[in-house]
């Protein structure tokens, strides 16, 4: 028996450089990338420069044509134009003294309606951290009154005014202060009322303070912020302070603002 013929052997297939035909294929890539922006930038340095536009252009004004005087509108009353208001003389902002009531004598840091900074800062507990505060928080001025009725009611006003800027302070002072009242360490221990017409305004009644050997302590306070500045209203005494006594003191302040 014959035996069938092998088949021939596949001829070898011959490889190419590969790499070297890469190479070459990138190197003509990267000469029509170059001839390209040569020949971009000596078609863009032929042409003429393009004038830039006008930086003052007199068709953008507004209004287009100046209103009669007999139709330009008046400028608002100065009862109406909060910063008019506000950039006088603050102390003029404060409450009227409620009748009954009589200028407090008492030493309170009170300088002709004003109060410093430093002052304001030691009616807090954390007097060292509010001062700070108050220095990089761009206090403006601070205006006072301090009254007195009967043997040992006071009451003190302060309005608190900052620069205008990004931030509104007097809302941020305000509502800290609103934050920790609801405790008992620093606060009043409750959440207040809401000062009708403020839209964020509240008062307060602390609990009674009592220590062995002086009379009890009580305390109201009343916190309200309009545009740039926080009003901030303390009435205290020996015996208990009516909601009514410090809403009514409240709303009154409220009203000059």
């Amino acid at each position: 028996m014959v035996e069938p013929e092998a088949a021939p052997a596949a001829a070898p297939v011959a490889k190419g450089p590969r790499g070297r035909t890469i190479l070459l294929i990138a190197a003509a890539a990267v000469l029509g990338i170059a001839g390209g922006t040569a020949v971009g930038y000596d078609v863009q340095a032929g042409r003429a420069p393009t004038p830039l536009p006008a930086l003052s252009q007199p068709d953008l004004a507004y209004p287009a044509k100046v209103l009669p005087a007999d139709k330009a509108p008046d400028p608002l009353p100065a009862s109406q134009d909060h910063q008019v208001r506000t950039d006088g003389d603050l102390r003029k902002l404060l409450a009227d003294r409620p009748a009954g009531w009589s200028e407090d004598e008492a030493p309170s840091g009170l300088r002709d309606g004003w109060l410093g900074v430093d002052e304001y800062a030691r009616t807090f507990r954390d007097k060292g951290d509010q001062y700070e505060y108050f220095l990089e928080s761009d206090m403006r001025r601070i205006a006072g009154a301090a009254w007195r009725r009967g043997q040992y009611r006071t009451a003190e006003i302060h309005l608190v005014q900052f620069r205008s800027g990004v931030v509104q302070e007097a809302q941020v002072l305000a509502e800290g202060q609103r934050s920790y009242m609801p405790g008992t360490e620093f606060g009043a221990g409750n959440d207040g009322d809401p000062l009708k017409g403020s839209g964020n305004g509240r008062y307060y009644l602390y609990e009674v303070e009592r220590k062995p050997g002086y009379l009890p302590s009580y305390r109201a306070r009343a916190i309200v912020y309009r545009g740039d500045i926080m009003a901030d209203i303390n009435v205290y005494d020996t015996v208990p302070i009516s909601k009514k006594d410090i809403r009514t003191l409240a709303e009154q302040q409220l009203e000059r603002l």
